[in-house]
């Protein structure tokens, strides 16, 4: 059995089953996916971590399979009706679904009407009729009265024979898979406004009179429509088929498949009632109910896959690095909150300021700052991106001109999504007890400017808000997703050792939180770690443990410079050959291009550490400890352009893209509301994945083409010489695009509204941009207008 889950594994995958089997022994040993993505490449054939992402996934899919199908053969045994035929189906069935239809008949249920109709002895009736339609269903029901039994007359019988030939319809496994692949291909789901819901779902206007095609609909379109029936606005239904001539189409594969038809018998026009009454009482509901959860679990999982998506490029943002941070966390009444970190991320001073409104103490407030920043030779002002952002934001510019030539100042916006939450963490209490709540998320802010992933690892994902409908998804399957993010990501870029917070730590491959935290304790009382071989030292860390974390943990201005490098100490013995066969010291390798790009990997390999890792070696060794990261980096915003009502269309402005969905991206230009770049604004191109164009934390030069104060909505393009269309402008028009609330959700039910595929395609004149009339239309078909 776990040759073929190997062997459908590498077909599914596109890899050989050597590949699988290796992967799938390391994972069963206890390794990790960066462990083995990064250490055993030899072994999987340089399976990358996607791939042993999908890898591990697709194998619990599959055990799980297995394993529920010797419960369903030992059940159906049990019951003595399992045949060669029905073992040689089950042993075939390749997905849960199949595997279920094949179970129904044998499953254990209440009493139904075909099982009272049975034990009242009319199965001959339904068999009769069935075999023999020459016969008159009415005569021979007339045989069948039991009035003890509560068939007391000829009308009971039929209607006993009928549920009892309903239930075999039903539970005819090779039927019901057809019949749902019919509807799938053709079925639509059509939404209807319930009565008297309209202003309170107004939100879901674009979903009042609607219908889609099952195939065509998006990801974020069904959960709309979902959330839109969860809230009780929209009523849902699944149409099987556009035309009455489709519908006859699914009766016609029922009576089909069991030999009904007209052929003037006397029992054929009872047989194909009971096929209308089969298909409309309780296969279609059957239907109904399993297409539905494939629409719930397309969309939940492209849902949780753009959810990592985003949630890696925001992890992997560029670091401002070792700096002095002031963190402002924006507020109006309750004040701007201010926190004072060192190049270290150790906090300095704190306190609270009263700037805007109602206090308005905006001078007094500039004194405080201007203060702070002396005393503690600030260089970067973090701004949280909440209320009052803009105004702080001017408050920072002010302080700036204030102190031009006394202090090098510089000030970005970031996003304070999860800030909120991590203050009140049981961590945060534990790192910063004596510090009030409030506070605490200004210290999250200027750290998370330092170092993104060092912060945000403190912070549960699914708080972290670049996610769509992320409240609506399963809880486990977004967990599981976002952790394995989390965890890529954290060993990716590495962890200095004598640094890490226990969240950092508790994220390397290899390490529990408890372990982590053993870490952190061993460092408090014997001081920094001089090599990776002290971590043996620690508490529960043992040689398996320091196996899969060492090669991702590093320690700068150790006793050996290699422990600050992602060469794994397994493979400092092949450095030695390395520096034998170079003549060279360590200290004169590092770093040394020229020398190192002159040697060949194979020259170096032997049968543990073939020419994969050792390319991997040469390469760290030429830029030691590097980080992939891109280059710091921040968005400036247009002055004067603060809220919604100072934007003009046709302006150009720059902004950071906050969060990418199918249909588009989000960009916050500093107006407190995320504009809208349609995919079809994207590029002069056809884009089919907007990832492909942007990530979350770019930079971006966006062109306003449409406001609609009333509905919060920013229509955006980053094809610059995109015009706005003639009812295009400030106030509403076509294509306003649905803006998005900071640090979450967005306004309203249907996030992007309509946005599918239509309106991707540009213009092909010359390789141009479409005009801004089709720029409009696709907006339109999307629901963005």
């Amino acid at each position: 059995m776990a040759q073929a889950i190997n062997q459908r594994i590498a077909e599914e995958l596109s890899v050989g089953s050597h590949q699988v089997r290796a992967a799938v022994g390391l994972l069963d040993d206890g390794s990790t996916v960066p462990f083995i993505a990064r250490y055993r490449k030899e072994a999987t054939g340089g399976l990358d971590d996607e791939q042993l992402r999908a890898l591990e996934e697709r194998l619990g899919y599959l055990r799980e399979l297995d394993a529920r199908r010797e419960a369903v053969l030992k059940s159906i045994a049990e019951q003595g009706k399992l045949t060669d035929e029905l073992a040689a189906q089950i042993d075939g069935a390749d997905t849960k679904g199949r595997l279920e239809d094949l179970y129904a008949p044998f499953k254990q249920k209440r009493r139904t009407k075909a099982q009272i109709a049975r034990e009242a002895g009319l199965e001959p009736l339904a068999e009769t009729l069935l075999n023999d339609p020459t016969q008159d269903p009415e005569t021979v029901a007339a045989g069948f009265l039991n009035p003890e039994a509560e068939i007391k007359d000829v009308a009971a019988a039929l209607a006993g024979a009928r549920a009892i030939l309903t239930e075999r319809y039903s539970e005819d496994a090779d039927l019901i898979g057809e019949l749902r692949e019919r509807m799938w291909k053709r079925g639509r789901l059509v939404s209807r406004v319930r009565g008297g819901a309209e202003e309170k779902g107004a939100k879901f206007s674009d979903y009042f009179e609607f219908g889609e095609t099952f195939t065509t609909l998006p990801s974020h379109r069904v959960l709309a429509l979902m959330r839109g029936e969860k809230e009780e606005v929209l009523s849902l239904t699944l149409d099987p088929g556009e035309t009455e001539e489709e519908a006859a189409g699914y009766e016609g594969m029922i009576a089909a498949r069991f030999g009904i038809r007209d052929a003037g018998r006397r029992a054929d026009a009872w047989l194909a009632k009971s096929v209308s009454w089969a298909w409309r009482t309780r296969i279609l509901v059957k239907l109904g109910v399993d297409l539905r959860m494939r629409l719930w679990q397309g969309a939940e999982d492209e849902a949780v896959k753009v959810f990592a998506s985003n949630l890696k490029d925001l992890l992997l943002a560029a670091p401002a690095g070792q700096k002095t941070v002031m963190g402002l966390d924006p507020g109006y009444r309750t004040g701007v909150k201010v926190a004072v970190v060192d190049a270290t991320g150790k906090v300095l001073d704190t306190t609270a300021i009263y700037p805007h409104q109602p206090q308005n103490q905006w001078d007094a407030s500039l004194a405080q700052l201007g203060a702070l920043v002396q005393k503690h030779g600030v260089e970067l002002i973090a701004i949280g991106n909440g209320t009052a952002s803009r105004e702080t934001d001017r408050l920072a510019a002010d302080l700036m001109k204030a102190l031009a030539g006394k202090a090098n100042l510089s000030k970005i916006v970031v996003s304070e999504a999860g800030a909120s939450v991590y203050s009140a963490s049981a961590y945060a209490t534990k790192e910063l007890p004596s510090m009030d709540v409030s506070l605490r998320g200004a210290v999250s802010i200027a750290r998370r400017l330092q170092d993104p992933l060092a912060e945000l690892v403190k912070i549960e994902p699914k708080h972290i808000g670049v996610g769509q409908y992320q409240h609506d998804l399963t809880e486990t399957k977004l967990t599981k997703s976002l952790e394995a993010v989390v965890e890529d990501a954290v060993n990716a870029v590495g962890v200095d050792l004598n640094t890490a917070s226990v969240p950092l730590l508790s994220q390397v491959s290899g390490l529990t939180e408890s372990v982590a935290a053993n870490i952190v304790a061993w460092r408090d009382e014997h001081g920094r770690f001089g090599d990776r071989k002290d971590l043996l030292n620690v508490a529960r860390l043992g040689p398996k443990a320091f196996e899969q974390a060492a090669g991702f943990l590093r320690v700068t201005g150790g006793s050996n410079p290699l422990d600050a490098s992602a060469v794994h100490p397994e493979a400092y013995p092949v450095v030695e050959r390395i520096l034998s066969g170079t003549g060279e010291q360590i200290g004169g390798l590092l770093g040394n291009a020229a020398t190192l790009r002159k040697l060949k990997a194979g020259d170096f390999a032997d049968e543990r550490f073939g020419v994969p890792t050792v390319s991997d070696i040469l390469a760290e060794l030429e830029k030691p400890g590097r980080d992939p990261r891109p280059e710091f980096k921040a968005a400036t915003f247009k002055e004067g352009v603060e809220k919604i009502g100072d934007l003009e269309v046709g302006m150009i402005l720059e902004g950071a893209v906050t969060n990418v969905a199918a249909f588009g991206a989000f960009v916050d230009i500093g107006v407190h509301q995320d504009g809208l770049v349609h995919i079809s604004a994207l590029a002069n191109r056809y884009v089919d994945d907007p990832r492909e164009i942007v990530k979350s934390g770019d930079v971006v030069r966006v062109k306003v083409l449409s406001v609609d104060p009333a509905r919060q909505r920013i229509s955006l393009t980053m094809r610059l010489d995109d015009e706005p269309g003639p009812d295009e402008g400030k106030g509403g028009g076509q294509g306003g695009g649905q803006g998005r609330v900071k640090g979450g959700q967005p306004r309203g039910g249907n996030q992007g509204g309509r946005g599918g595929k239509g309106g991707r395609q540009p213009s092909q004149r010359g390789g141009q941009a479409a005009p801004q009339s089709a720029m409009a239309e696709a907006l339109k078909r999307a629901g963005l207008a």
